[in-house]
């Protein structure tokens, strides 16, 4: 009962679903609707919002509905979270096995166990130290998040100039890892906090922890630092958290399972050369992730500095290296005598050359679909079409006998595409077919994912060439408009529109109540929905099937 109404307000946590039975004549499969909300706590409200709903009809009987795929960005951003946590969790095994963790392993449990009167105070003391460096690592992601706050994190992976700093720091780090120099606090601190970890009980534990964070440094600072770049880049609040407590976790986990069960500590290798070949394999892996970051800048420039060739010639060069040094042809400043090659360091010299070997077939145009997220886009290259070729097959789309204005064929298969909205929905009221519309950007890794992997498949193609008008509107175009155009921000009070990607961006925001992309929106010449919005997605058959019923909706 609220008294403000004086009545019994019903309330729902976490999510909702409300139906209502309809009936329909035959001839009608597309419902459309609209909510309208408002969202209160007790003490203020914010104001109404309204949402369109589209009801799809399938068969006559089976209705679908989504308000504006809010759904949907949910569910890919708790997948690209859980993802994120996965890789940050690996990011800590590989932080486990260098040179300044992997020794304090046995070192520490031993102390536990030792100075605990009782087994269980042994494991309860371990789980704390665990714990401990959970926290520790955690306060680092919530500091990253308080300082950069939503709208910075959601700028960064297509920001140049951030681009470039993560592209030099990543430099920095991979130097390290290969042996130049080592990145080191300064020793006052470990000094300081190993005075405070001899008070014992919690708060001496903490400072244990936080004395190994300190001391590792060296080691897992380049690791941090990038796991933490990862996360930025991904446009989420919460992700430089999920980043931090996924690193942690893999590290403090050790520490309570050997507590636990200490006779598993013999059969942990023991420490030597292997420690160092470690790092140096994690310096090639940062190397060729700094290029991934100088290749965004590049990308959202359109400086063609980094096209895909120099880009793959680059990452053969790395791997090729990295391959050589596995196999004991090159050897770094912090490398013990290498007398001959263990198994494991001749496996994974024997999968990067393969790996090497598969990229080198990239530089005449093959499509590496392994690597697809990472080189530029097929069409940002010297010869988009392969080396020695103009085109792939002399196919156009039908009804395309000459290019018409504001329009271009995509490279490397010919899909007529616009990236003017105004001149693609004239065209596409001209020739009278459905649009779609496609929020793309540069730097954006899924959407060269779908295009590259998705798009390319023959039943997708198709539909692409000649059943759509397709107009491509990147968000990141950091072109500036003309003057005339430049306009108030909707979103932002007295911020200016000036670049076309603010343009596109500000429109899908407002449209679509979403900024994520890729982001896929089929509409009629009214510009109204033909069916849901879909953003990435990887199954074929699935997209297929959507383009497939937008197409006959129009029809």
């Amino acid at each position: 009962m609220t008294p403000v109404f004086e009545m019994k307000i019903k309330f729902f946590e976490n999510s909702a679903i409300f139906k209502q039975r309809v009936k329909t004549t035959s001839d009608i499969n597309t419902i459309n609707g609209v909510v309208e909300f408002m969202v209160c706590d007790d003490t203020k409200c914010l104001a109404p919002t309204e949402v369109d709903l589209v009801f799809i009809l399938e068969n006559e009987t089976k209705v679908s509905a989504v308000s504006n795929t809010l759904k949907d960005d949910e569910n890919e951003s708790d997948t690209g979270l859980l993802t994120l946590f996965i890789l940050s969790f690996l990011g800590g095994l590989a932080a486990l096995l260098t040179p300044c963790v992997f020794p304090m392993i046995p070192m520490t449990v031993s102390f536990f166990t030792k100075q605990s009167k009782t087994k269980s105070a042994g494991i309860k003391n371990a789980i704390l130290y665990g714990v401990s460096i959970i926290i520790i690592y955690v306060v680092i992601g919530l500091a990253v998040s308080a300082i950069f706050g939503p709208d910075a994190l959601n700028a960064l992976s297509t920001n140049v100039w951030f681009n470039i700093i993560f592209f030099l720091v990543l430099l920095i780090f991979a130097a390290s890892f290969l042996g130049a120099f080592e990145l080191v606090l300064p020793s006052s601190w470990g000094t300081k906090i190993d005075s405070k970890a001899d008070r014992g009980g919690v708060i001496g534990i903490f400072f244990m922890a936080l004395a190994l964070a300190i001391v590792s440094f060296s080691c897992t600072g380049p690791l941090v630092g990038s796991a933490l770049v990862a996360a930025a880049t991904t446009g989420e609040r919460i992700a430089p958290i999920i980043s931090m407590l996924g690193f942690s976790t893999a590290i403090a986990l050790p520490f309570a399972l050997f507590a636990a069960f200490p006779g598993w500590l013999n059969s942990l290798p023991k420490s030597g050369g292997w420690l160092n070949t470690v790092k140096v394999v994690l310096g090639f892996l940062e190397l060729a992730l700094a290029f991934k970051f100088l290749s965004n800048a590049d990308l959202v420039l359109q400086a063609h500095l980094l096209e895909r060739e120099v880009f793959i010639a680059i990452w053969i060069a790395i791997f090729g290296t990295l391959t050589l040094y596995l196999f004991g042809k090159i050897q770094l400043p912090h490398d013990s005598p290498l007398k001959h090659i263990s198994v494991g360091r001749l496996s994974l010299g024997l999968v990067t050359l393969t790996f090497t070997i598969y990229m080198i077939p990239g530089l005449w145009g093959a499509p590496l679909n392994l690597i697809s997220a990472f080189p530029p886009p097929q069409h940002y290259s010297e010869s988009p079409y392969g080396v020695g070729y103009t085109q792939l097959g002399n196919e156009n789309p039908i009804g395309h006998t000459e290019i018409p204005d504001g329009a271009h064929l995509m490279a490397p298969h010919n899909i007529l595409a616009f990236n003017d909205y105004d001149k693609g929905l004239a065209y596409a009221k001209k020739v009278g077919k459905p649009v779609m519309l496609d929020f793309t950007g540069h730097a954006c890794v899924n959407c060269r994912k779908m295009e590259q992997n998705v798009w390319v498949k023959p039943k997708v193609l198709k539909f692409l060439k000649n059943e759509v008008v397709l107009i491509s509107l990147y968000v990141d175009d950091k072109r500036k408009l003309k003057e005339e155009n430049i306009v108030d921000s909707k979103l932002t009070p007295g911020k200016k529109l000036k670049y076309i990607g603010q343009k596109w961006s500000e429109m899908q925001t407002l449209k679509y109540k979403t900024n994520t992309q890729p982001f896929y929106v089929l509409m009629d010449h009214s510009e109204n929905n033909l069916i849901i919005p879909v953003a990435y997605t990887p199954d074929v058959d699935t997209y297929f099937n959507w383009l497939e019923k937008g197409v006959l909706n129009f029809k």
